[in-house]
């Protein structure tokens, strides 16, 4: 009985039986268009740069301090970013070398490089949808409009998107769903569940202790309070834009 690598896999599956689709000319047209789209909107991602993305302020007065703000950009955020590059590097390892890991090893690795990934950008999307300048009326028309139709008013959909930052032990988000169309308010309590795949984040809440207790203690209630008055309404506008 023959053996069959992984390698010898990929060189008949992809370059024959795709190739047979799509030219090579195609294919690399088609990736160069995709990360052109991406990396002009993710371009300082961590993802991308294998860097922190860096913060904008040092902290938000009225809301939250240096010392809330710095630790956890750095132990949390960075340290998830580390756990990615490491995860990452070893699976890609794998892969290249046509040396696989044995299945619990390799399962561990993935889950850690999902966990870790995901941390990144809701961490990334956290820092930068903050600010002191939180003005309901710098939200485009398109994006009040999104969230009045779907819950009623504006009211009424930061009564809900507190609701599930309070019974959540993880993150809250606002996504939209490309799908159906529909704007969620989301728990998720752990950084690779709750997921609704291909919805886009529009607004998250770190709900982790580790994002207020310094400042709040176990305020868990006034820090979201808090929250809702430092949206930075003009970073919606530009992800709502990307729907």
């Amino acid at each position: 009985m023959s053996t069959y690598s992984r390698r010898d896999f990929l060189l008949t599956s992809s370059g024959a039986i795709a190739g047979t689709l799509l030219s090579p000319s195609i294919l690399e047209a088609k990736t160069q268009t995709k990360e052109k789209m991406g990396n002009e909107a993710f371009s300082q991602s961590g993802l991308v740069t294998g860097n922190k993305k860096p913060m904008t302020y040092k902290s938000i007065p009225g809301f939250l301090s240096k010392e809330q703000l710095l630790p956890h950009f750095n132990a949390h955020y960075g340290g998830a970013l580390k756990g990615y590059t490491a995860a990452e590097k070893k699976i890609q390892s794998s892969i290249l070398s046509d040396e696989p890991l044995d299945s619990s090893a390799y399962g561990a690795l993935q889950r850690a490089r999902t966990t870790k990934s995901n941390s990144i950008i809701l961490h990334e999307l956290y820092f930068e949808g903050m600010s002191n300048d939180c003005d309901v009326s710098h939200l485009e028309p398109e994006v009040k409009s999104a969230i009045e139709k779907r819950f009623g008013s504006l009211e009424l959909w930061a009564a809900d998107f507190e609701a599930c930052a309070k019974a959540s032990s993880g993150w809250a988000l606002l996504a939209f769903h490309p799908v159906n169309g529909k704007l969620y308010n989301i728990i998720s309590d752990a950084h690779a569940t709750g997921v609704n795949w291909m919805a886009t984040p529009l607004i998250v809440i770190d709900m982790y202790e580790h994002a207020y207790y310094i400042d709040y203690k176990n305020k868990k209630t006034e820090y979201i309070s808090n929250f809702l008055e430092h949206i930075n309404c003009k970073v919606v506008n530009e992800r709502f834009k990307l729907v």
